[in-house]
Parts: structure tokens; sequence; C-alpha cells
């Protein structure tokens, strides 16, 4: 995916919300502005590529406790040059969860997020344009958690089972309530 399929993607996708409607705009703006916006060299910010990731029956989905940042989040990560997005959420899934059957159960965007990440060492606070998709586990691997993440936990349909308040993954959790 280049970057005018990424801003054909971002075009048709429809928000839930006025947040998400103005986190569109943001990234639509951006990625016309910058021609290395998939690239983390870009301090100003750059695309993301996460995951809402379901278990083989859809009942429950993966969430991490993310080790540097000590939040609860969808998997995800760098698309450090790659233009797919959906192919980064993908590779980032099965790194993250050690799941290596993971599949799309969808080509289009499943949610948008814009957010600020604080500085870090060498690293000046700049943002993330999250593009996430909404994939599935296509097997019966089990999670093998790695160093990027404290704990991972799949989550059942029940509200009191989400580990975190963020709007972000409430959002996303609302839509797969609806799905």
């Amino acid at each position: 995916m280049k970057r005018d399929q990424l801003i054909n993607l971002l075009s048709h996708y429809f928000p839930v919300d006025g947040r998400e409607l103005a986190y569109k705009d943001m990234m639509l703006d951006f990625a016309r502005a910058y021609q290395d916006c998939f690239e983390r060299s870009l301090k100003a910010g750059h695309f993301t590529a996460s995951a809402w990731l379901l278990n083989k029956d859809h009942s429950k989905a993966l969430l991490m406790h993310h080790a540097k940042l000590d939040k609860w989040f969808q998997l995800g990560g760098h698309c450090d040059g790659e233009s797919d997005l959906l192919a980064v959420a993908v590779k980032e899934a099965q790194e993250e969860s050690g799941i290596k059957a993971i599949g799309s159960l969808s080509d289009q965007i499943f949610d948008i997020d814009v957010h600020l990440i604080p500085a870090r060492k060498d690293e000046p606070t700049h943002y993330h344009y999250d593009v996430r998709f909404l994939l599935g586990v296509m097997s019966n691997e089990d999670v093998i958690q790695n160093s990027e993440s404290k704990e991972l936990r799949w989550i059942e349909k029940d509200v009191s089972a989400l580990p975190t308040e963020s709007p972000s993954v409430a959002r996303m959790f609302n839509k797969w309530l609806s799905l």
C-alpha cells in the first residue's frame, strides 16, 4: 500500500464519532504532507498499525500490558517504512502474541486513533497515527508473551473484563460488541 492507497483507504473510512472524524482529518493531512509518513525516523510522527485480535471463535479479544508505557493496549507497532498497514498489523500481532496463524477478518479499517507518545531517552515526543484492523486467530495456538509486554490477556465481551478505561481501547471494544 503506497501513500495514495492509504489516503484512499482513509477517505473511505466512516468514523463512529466526532473524535474519530477529527483523527481521520488529521491522518489525511499528515499523509498528504509527508512522503515519509511510514518512517519511524520522521520526528513529527508516523503511521503505525494495530490489531483488534479475536480468538478462533471470536468470543475473546487479546490485549497486552505494554512494558515500556505500562498501559493496556491492542497489539501493534511501527511500520518502519512498510506502507501496507494491514500487513504490518498482522506481523505485529504475530510477533507480540507468538501466534503465527493470524488473518484479516476485513481489509477495511476497524478503527483509527492519533495519540501523543511521550519523550523517552533520545526519542522526542511525537505522534502515532494508528490505523487498526480486525484480525482473527486461525488456529488453536497458545499465546507466547515476549519482552514487549508485561502480560497478554484474552478478554471476553464483558465490559468488566476490560483492564483499562482508555477511550481508544473502549471504542474498539464497543465496536467489537456491535459486530
